[in-house]
């Protein structure tokens, strides 16, 4: 990480059904964005009964300074992988926040402003394994942050899962970066003075 650039206060929240990965893709996001780049960075996660209608959320605050308060107040990016966790947590988006969707499950969008990719879709009929779709999720993730690194993210998983399963989240890492890519061409335009360092290569 560049010691010349700052980055204010960022709030996550990664969220869509059990056993979906939300829960996971948290903690390897988080580990990234801490040990990989060097951000500070706290997580917090809601699962289960305390994610009433089945939802689970995983919530991450990035910043170069210190974290005063841990809990997400008001989201800039709302990852929800699933029509309930889009409906229950749409409502804490901050005014130009912006909204990452499953439009694989997500069918009602609350606004028109909004980032859509197809991963369930990928991860079942492209990769064959839908339980690497968070991965997929991270790989997307990796392209439209403006101050992710995707080499440095792609690494974390390396240092994470276990080698037999390696191969097939690297593969969807790459798949979900490139659709992101091919799609949006570039990070959310709410966030083009975010973070200025240029994103490295894949």
């Amino acid at each position: 990480m560049s010691s010349h650039a700052t980055l204010q206060r960022f709030e996550i929240c990664l969220s869509g059904l059990g056993g979906q990965g939300v829960l996971t893709l948290g903690k390897i996001m988080g580990q990234a964005l801490a040990l990989g780049h060097g951000f500070n960075v706290t997580q917090t996660q809601s699962y289960g009964p305390e994610a009433r209608g089945g939802a689970s959320r995983s919530d991450l605050v990035i910043s170069t300074e210190s974290i005063s308060y841990p809990k997400t107040d008001k989201i800039d990016l709302l990852v929800a992988l699933s029509q309930e966790a889009c409906n229950k947590y749409y409502s804490l988006l901050k005014p130009n926040g912006v909204l990452l969707v499953n439009d694989t499950l997500v069918k009602q969008v609350p606004t028109n402003q909004y980032l859509g990719l197809p991963f369930s879709e990928l991860a079942q009929d492209k990769l064959g394994l839908i339980q690497a779709m968070n991965t997929i999720v991270l790989g997307a993730c990796s392209f439209l942050l403006p101050f992710a690194q995707p080499k440095l993210m792609k690494n974390s998983l390396e240092q994470t899962l276990p080698a037999k399963i390696l191969d097939i989240n690297i593969k969807a890492f790459s798949m979900g970066h490139d659709a992101a890519k091919e799609k949006y061409k570039a990070p959310p335009s709410e966030w083009a003075d975010l973070y200025p360092p240029a994103k490295s290569k894949k």
